[in-house]
């Protein structure tokens, strides 16, 4: 019997500081819940907008995988490992923060919105020597199927991490249906719909919702919108 977990787009933390509006789907920052801490090794899914000419300054991380999603914009970043990169729509970005690293991360345009995903996960392994890496993927090899953009291994589709997950994305026409198995055994998938209405596993999901499940060989998307977007999260459930 599978389980499963729904996480509605209005249930989640949320914090307007102005030139930063994000919503944390898992307890960071000043949003604390004990009920979301984590999805298996999946720490952070931070939903955020930058104002034109705003970031992040220089701060630290370590033993963690970091990915940056761009969903609208140009996102500026530099790093103590000597990056300096600009990630755009279409991009997806990976840092193993590892033995530790410095980063910033700002809004490359003074006056348009960039808008993007940021999502922390636990290494498998601990103390690896810092790494950073960015593709640029093309979205239209995503429609009607689900591109892979990140797994385990330098040599497979997308970035790889130091962790055996898999992330893929794909955008769907009204009524389309199709199925995703689950890469590892004692896996669960996470899957955040980035815009429109999808039904997976009989469950009803909007923009924005969250909805996880493990104990389970696949799963069942349908669109019920044009042009839905759905990022899945196949990640271990053990930490």
């Amino acid at each position: 019997m599978s389980n499963t977990v729904i996480h509605k787009s209005n249930t989640r933390g949320h914090a307007n500081h102005g030139w930063l509006n994000a919503h944390h789907t898992f307890s960071f920052a000043n949003y604390h819940d004990p009920q979301r801490m984590h999805f298996g090794v999946l720490r952070v899914l931070n939903d955020d907008e930058i104002a034109g000419g705003k970031g992040f300054g220089t701060h630290p991380h370590d033993n963690m995988e970091i990915i940056t999603i761009p969903l609208q914009g140009d996102l500026a970043h530099k790093d103590s490992m000597g990056n300096e990169e600009v990630i755009r729509h279409g991009d997806i970005q990976v840092m193993s923060a590892g033995t530790g690293v410095r980063h910033s991360e700002y809004n490359n345009s003074p006056d348009k919105m960039v808008k993007l995903l940021q999502i922390w996960m636990f290494p498998n392994k601990g103390n690896v020597t810092p790494r950073y890496d960015q593709i640029t993927l093309n979205i239209a090899d995503r429609h009607n199927k689900f591109q892979q953009i990140l797994s385990p291994s330098p040599d497979d589709e997308g970035v790889w991490v130091h962790q055996d997950a898999w992330f893929s994305m794909g955008n769907f026409d009204k009524d389309f249906t199709t199925e995703y198995t689950i890469k590892r055994s004692g896996n669960g998938v996470y899957a955040f719909i980035v815009k429109g209405d999808v039904t997976i596993e009989g469950n009803q999901l909007n923009t924005r919702d969250g909805f996880g499940i493990w104990n389970t060989d696949k799963i069942t998307i349908t669109a019920n919108s044009e042009d839905a977007e759905v990022l899945l999260m196949d990640v271990p459930m053990e930490v």
